[in-house]
């Protein structure tokens, strides 16, 4: 989770740019999907319920999407 968390700060950090907190929030959706698939997929019977699921992000929170750089205030 320390692992997931810090690669979507990367990612929120370098793509957070004006305009694009659409994608940014898509990538956060797809992100949390993966992973409880890819969780789901250690045990034999499909260890993760959905409920045991958002308990787990509760005790590890990943980042939410945000915008970091504003591209319109800029002077050129």
């Amino acid at each position: 989770m320390k692992t997931t968390a810090a690669k979507l700060r990367g990612h929120f950090a370098y793509y957070g740019v004006t305009d694009n907190s659409k994608s940014l929030q898509s990538f956060a959706y797809w992100v949390r999907k993966t992973l409880y698939k890819w969780l789901n997929r250690r045990g034999k019977r499909g260890c993760y319920t959905w409920e045991k699921f958002i308990k787990l992000l509760k005790l590890y929170p990943l980042p939410n999407p945000r915008i970091t750089v504003n591209l319109l205030s800029t002077s050129w």
